[in-house]
């Protein structure tokens, strides 16, 4: 197999609790993934990346591991886990575990030892200070240093049996593991390589680019209105992160990397630091996930501080990073996840006159870029943002703890939070998928863990797989083009009418074959001046979403949210 076969293929993530629940309890499991497992080979996906489903207290959902050679009995059995790959495999689809090594539980056997004693052989497993100096432990301000949590709060957290504080970037049950120790990093590339020899296909690394820290972890500046310091800057591409990442390369992938994928989410990380990341000579990651054409609508307070982003501000950047790794790396192409809300919300229009045309369109420019697409489960079906009613319907830790920091200790308005809360928390990629107009959308025959999207009544798949219209059908043609068409996998790119403020179009090369796509991404229509695109006046349809696009052409004119795209050669 290619050591590039990854180019060709689109992936499609699973958020396990969330998928398809097959015995009752209100939470999806991994035999309601093998239910379903039609659903994958019908779109046509080539590998699937499974979110966690190690052993877990869940204070994360999951991405808080106590054991990472167990599987949660929420979710099965390792019988259960060996007949979904059998059966991905079975199918030409490739498996892709998350790799969560940043941090572990505070419940995982490696920092119950840490925590034991301040002389235990696995103190150093972990990031353990004593007080600030002047400090009592426990007193106000005795942290180590002022940096804040991504779960609000310090990101520290006083062991009182020790009576030391450790590191949490995230929630303070996710404690930082220590890579400057080398016993940290020979375990891990252990147990990864321990799941690639029971078969598993590569890793999508969560939060990779933080495992290396200045080991100084000096205090952070504190930004105007904010409660902490901002430690990214001692964290994010630490000094020795490309030393790790390429020891990892040897230790594990070395002699694999033909047949395995390797993706890291990579919050912050800018183009030339990915092009460094993804240079196969470097011989350290495939490809990474970089964050910042999902941050484009968030304003100087952060995630939860709204502000639209333009077609402009999108088309620009997705186009500096089509660019910036066009000879060196590669591109993960993504509008949705576990962690965005969802995109038809977001960048589309989910009212139910546009919801289909703008998911289409939106999956249109995106798969057909340079780059390997994913999928997020539900975005095939243009699955929506939910009406949440209250901060109880809420389940995401983040979003909790941001809600009573913001009204009980900020003093903001509830309701202006709430408003925030329902366009943007992570809840809404974790309500149920939405397999029929059935009570709880098909997803379980008891109570779900949240509650599923009303609006499943018109939007789910029992729907739109035999609805040759559907959004589902949609993609499953961009995939298909995308696996017959090698100017999608290998293919230059170039912008066309790249001031255009409704239009994203581009045009894709490889020898005497082109593509080009044109995709108006507002709800009016989008009138443009021909004279650039002459050459296409001619040129064959290839794929349309609206039900007359194959008679418009390059005529001047696009529909509000009509995306089509061409063939010449």
């Amino acid at each position: 197999m290619s050591e590039t076969w990854w180019k060709s293929a689109v992936v499609y993530q699973i958020y396990p609790r969330s998928f398809a629940d097959s015995d009752g309890d209100g939470i999806g499991d991994l035999r309601g993934i093998i239910d379903h497992l039609d659903h994958l080979k019908e779109l046509g996906i080539d590998v699937v990346w499974l979110s966690p489903i190690y052993a877990s207290p869940h204070d994360d959902n999951g991405y808080d591991i106590s054991d990472y050679r167990a599987i949660d009995p929420l979710f099965g059995t390792f019988d259960d886990f060996d007949e979904l790959l059998a059966g991905l495999h079975a199918r030409g689809i490739k498996l892709v575990m998350d790799l969560v090594v940043n941090h572990t539980s505070d419940e995982h056997p490696w920092f119950v030892e840490s925590a034991s004693s301040l002389d235990n052989p696995k103190r150093d497993w972990y990031w353990w200070r004593p007080a600030r100096d002047g400090h009592r432990p426990g007193e106000h301000g005795a942290e180590p240093n002022n940096w804040g949590s991504f779960f609000s709060g310090p990101a520290w957290q006083l062991d009182p049996a020790t009576g030391e504080y450790y590191l949490h970037l995230f929630s303070r049950k996710q404690p930082d593991l220590n890579w400057e120790n080398p016993e940290v990093r020979d375990a891990v590339y252990d147990m990864m390589n321990w799941w690639l020899d029971r078969g598993v296909d590569g890793f999508r690394m969560d939060v990779i680019n933080f495992i290396s820290k200045v080991v100084e972890l000096p205090d952070g500046e504190v930004p105007a209105g904010k409660l902490f310091g901002e430690g990214y800057p001692f964290f994010g591409q630490g000094p020795r992160i490309h030393e790790f990442l390429h020891e990892m390369h040897e230790r594990v992938f070395a002699g694999r990397a033909d047949s395995t994928l390797t993706v890291g989410e990579m919050p912050g990380v800018s183009v030339e630091q990915a092009r460094l990341f993804t240079d196969p000579a470097r011989g350290e990651l495939d490809m990474v996930f970089q964050f910042e054409h999902v941050d484009l609508d968030h304003g100087p307070g952060g995630k939860w501080d709204h502000r639209p982003a333009s077609v402009l501000d999108l088309k620009r950047n997705l186009t500096m990073w089509q660019e910036g790794l066009a000879d060196v790396g590669w591109n993960s192409l993504y509008w949705n996840n576990h962690d965005q809300p969802r995109v038809v919300s977001r960048f589309g229009d989910d009212g139910p006159e546009h919801r289909g045309a703008s998911a289409k369109a939106l999956g249109t420019v995106l798969h057909l870029m340079r780059g390997t697409p994913y999928v997020y489960q539900g975005e095939e079906l243009g699955m929506a943002n939910v009406p949440f009613d209250s901060i109880d319907d809420f389940r995401d830790i983040e979003t909790l703890n941001h809600y009573a920091e913001a009204v009980d200790i900020q003093g903001l308005d509830a309701a202006d939070v709430l408003a925030a809360l329902r366009r943007t928390s992570r809840d809404n990629a974790r309500t149920p998928m939405q397999w029929s107009d059935a009570p709880a959308a098909g997803f379980t025959t008891g109570t779900p863990w949240i509650d599923a999207n009303p609006d499943h009544v018109h939007v789910n798949a029992a729907a739109e797989v035999a609805d040759p219209d559907s959004v589902f059908a949609h993609y499953r043609r961009l995939i298909d083009l995308r696996h017959r068409s090698s100017v999608v996998a290998d293919g230059d790119f170039t912008p066309v009418l790249a001031d255009h403020p409704q239009i994203f179009g581009y045009r894709r090369a490889l020898g005497g074959r082109q593509l080009l796509v044109l995709a108006n991404l507002t709800g009016e229509v989008a009138r443009y001046d021909t004279a650039e695109l002459d050459t296409w006046r001619d040129a064959a349809f290839a794929l349309g979403n609206l039900p007359d696009s194959p008679a418009r052409g390059v005529s001047g004119a696009l529909e509000p949210w009509e995306a089509l795209v061409f063939e010449l050669g």
